[in-house]
């Protein structure tokens, strides 16, 4: 499966590392995804989603 998060849907950034000489490379800036179990309630029964920290927040803020 690719790093995205499922309820955001956001994914990697391009972006670069620039060293003391100010020579810059590429890197990934991956997202800080998390797997966590959430109760579905259509189908009554708990599913494993791939959750960004950020859209995590958004959910426990929101109870």
């Amino acid at each position: 499966m690719t790093k995205q998060c499922s309820i955001t849907g956001s994914k990697s950034n391009n972006g670069y590392q620039i060293s003391h000489s100010h020579i810059r490379t590429h890197k990934l800036q991956n997202v800080n995804l998390q797997t966590k179990k959430v109760w579905n309630s259509k189908t009554n029964s708990w599913q494993k989603i791939k959750v960004s920290t950020k859209a995590l927040k958004k959910l426990l803020n929101n109870r």
